[in-house]
């Protein structure tokens, strides 16, 4: 008897254990009874009479990556390349994943493929290697749409790598080179269209700056020709005015004047090594003789007064 009730003790411990179900953290399982699904197991303690209830699928919550494997895709100007990809999902609802679709990667991993395909198979060489947000953010609403009826959240799809032909590599390769060395070129071309701007302006600058030096010295010029004609007229007149008076010596003045030029041209010429006077020397020193006499004239009173001696006052005992 104490035998039996060991028994029916153990099998109901093992009764117990068997219904008792611990989930663990960052997955669901869903429960069946007689094959038929009831309900979500929750992450940690959960107890569900053994035999009634089973566990019908353990699903992974946490977001997911899946690989895409590298194919071969036809752009839509004809070009071959070869491209892979990932892909980060999350399970949302258990019962749809794993109810609603048999194989939850595979499908996913079908149906990215496919999708990529299309998307990339209706684009350009050049946009495929130069849109890639494009491209994954196409990918992203196309497969996120068909996947929602199975429960999952597509997070991110991205393309890793692009690999065009080798021939075409080369092609590109070439058709980049070329397009630096035109940059280049027409740089080269800017900049010396730059210096020869700015050289052409320094010369517009010299110039004016040489106009503007040349007006001012003419300016200057004739400023002091307009003084030394003023003062040649003013010395003709006080001339003029003494021949006037009766003083026959002023007009002496101009002769010597021009004596003294006219030697002065003798003594600075080149070709000169004796000078010759047609006059003698005795007029030149007459002619400037007339001139003292000139200046004596003019001057005389005034030296006069100025020389004359003051007188003396007489003392007490002289007469």
């Amino acid at each position: 008897m104490e035998f039996v009730l060991l028994l029916i003790l153990i099998v109901v411990i093992i009764y117990l254990f068997a219904s008792i179900k611990i989930v663990r953290q960052g997955y669901e399982y869903t429960i069946e009874y007689f094959g038929r699904f009831t309900t979500i197991a929750k992450p940690g303690f959960n107890f569900f009479p053994a035999f009634l209830y089973r566990v019908g699928r353990k699903v992974n919550m946490m977001e997911q990556v899946l690989d895409i494997p590298g194919q071969e895709i036809i752009t839509k100007d004809n070009a071959m390349i070869s491209t892979d990809g990932v892909v980060f999902f999350q399970v949302l609802e258990a019962a749809k994943a794993a109810y609603e679709v048999n194989d939850l990667y595979n499908a996913i991993l079908n149906l990215v493929t496919t999708n990529l395909r299309t998307v990339m198979g209706s684009m350009d060489l050049d946009e495929t290697l130069s849109k890639r947000d494009e491209i994954n953010a196409r990918l992203l609403t196309v497969i996120d749409d068909a996947t929602t009826p199975w429960g999952i959240k597509i997070t991110r799809v991205e393309i890793k790598d692009i690999r065009p032909p080798q021939d075409i590599v080369d092609a590109m390769a070439t058709q980049m080179k070329a397009e630096r060395e035109k940059r280049a070129n027409i740089l080269d071309a800017e900049g010396a269209r730059a210096s020869e701007i700015l050289r052409s302006e320094g010369e517009k600058q010299g110039q004016i700056l040489q106009a503007e030096g040349r007006r001012e010295s003419a300016f200057r010029d004739a400023e002091a020709r307009e003084r030394e004609a003023e003062a040649e007229a003013k010395a003709t007149q006080m001339v003029s005015e003494a021949i006037a008076s009766g003083n026959a010596q002023a007009i002496n003045y101009f002769v010597a004047q021009d004596y003294v030029k006219a030697v002065e041209k003798f003594a600075v010429s080149p070709n000169a090594k004796t000078i010759l006077f047609p006059v003698e020397a005795t007029q030149l020193i007459g002619t400037l003789g007339g001139i003292g006499e000139l200046a004596k004239e003019a001057l005389g009173d005034n030296a006069a007064a100025a020389s004359a001696p003051k007188p003396r006052r007489k003392g007490p005992f002289e007469q």
